[in-house]
């Protein structure tokens, strides 16, 4: 994350990973800069009015200081106050960070913050999107000095699409130490065998590829290994949105990817996945997902075979036996 010390932080939005990476960054650059600065933590929730000016004071030894104010959307009436008059008149050698997680109380202060001179706003927004996921974990790779395929990248962020950024980012440097710089889509199946999702997109991908029988075996294998249908069922429509974005569009991967909001080599990816394919046969395995995943939700008697039904389909690319 590049972020750099300033008067004022505001660091903004619900991804504490983010936010904390943010936090540390910004104090190591402070500790290199100035072995003697001085921390001190503020909870704006419980503040009192005046602390933080008694804090920001100059000291007799002038000692640099670094301020963190959490809780900053909880704030109390008091900090709200003291806040809005330092970010006016902000102390030397002083630097001001705020957490503000989400929510409107506060509002006037951030208002100010980003309007004012030399204050600077460090966005921590929840990654919400596969997409998102993906271009995180292609970026923790490189911040780690590794390269890897576009295939390893998507195999990672699949493997932990439940889990939290911090869980992807830890899997990224366990996978960098265990298996080196040169990351392939083998050293990503080594380091994350067992997780449910990765299983699931070894099913998709087979799927995809129009291996039915190699689908319905790994589908049976991951069912019996007690791997829930829901995030097979997932991987599958991951793929199918995909091919779903690029059927019947002309231009570059490039040109794709930026209308599309998607990486190049997952263009590229779903081009190639749609070859076969029909329109009316892909919107129909859309709709078909839909309701495998009502039948897996307490639709069906027998979810097992919704979700075989449902692989076998996408598997035959919408065609009938025969």
């Amino acid at each position: 994350m590049d972020v750099s010390p300033a008067p004022v932080v505001l660091v903004s939005g619900p991804e504490e990973f983010f936010a904390d990476r943010a936090s540390q960054r910004i104090r190591d650059l402070l500790r290199e800069a100035h072995a003697e600065l001085e921390v001190h933590d503020i909870d704006a929730a419980s503040y009192g009015a005046g602390e933080l000016f008694t804090i920001a004071s100059p000291s007799l030894f002038a000692e640099p200081r670094l301020i963190r104010v959490s809780g900053v959307e909880k704030s109390s009436d008091a900090f709200i106050e003291d806040a809005k008059r330092y970010v006016s008149e902000f102390a030397e050698d002083t630097t001001l960070v705020l957490r503000h997680t989400s929510g409107q109380r506060g509002k006037g202060l951030l208002d100010l913050v980003r309007k004012t001179p030399g204050a600077i706003e460090v966005p921590c927004p929840e990654l919400k999107k596969d997409q998102e996921r993906l271009t995180f974990a292609q970026g923790e790779l490189r911040r780690l000095g590794a390269q890897a395929t576009p295939g390893a990248v998507r195999m990672l962020a699949a493997a932990y699409a439940s889990g939290s950024v911090s869980e992807l980012a830890g899997a990224c440097a366990q996978l960098v130490s265990d298996s080196g710089t040169q990351i392939t889509e083998e050293s990503v199946n080594r380091a994350t065998e067992g997780r449910v999702e990765a299983s699931g997109f070894k099913v998709a991908d087979a799927a995809i590829a129009g291996k039915q029988s190699d689908a319905l075996v790994l589908l049976r294998q991951a069912i019996l290994s007690g791997t829930p249908a829901i995030p097979i069922l997932a991987a599958l429509n991951m793929k199918l949105r995909g091919m779903a974005r690029v059927f019947g569009a002309y231009g570059s991967s490039a040109q794709l990817a930026k209308q599309f909001g998607m990486a190049p080599w997952m263009v590229d990816r779903a081009m190639k996945d749609i070859r076969g394919w029909q329109e009316a046969d892909l919107a129909r395995a859309i709709d078909l997902a839909a309701e495998t995943e009502l039948k897996l939700k307490g639709g069906s008697r027998d979810p097992d075979y919704a979700m075989e039904r449902f692989v076998s389909f996408v598997a035959r690319r919408g065609r009938e036996r025969g």
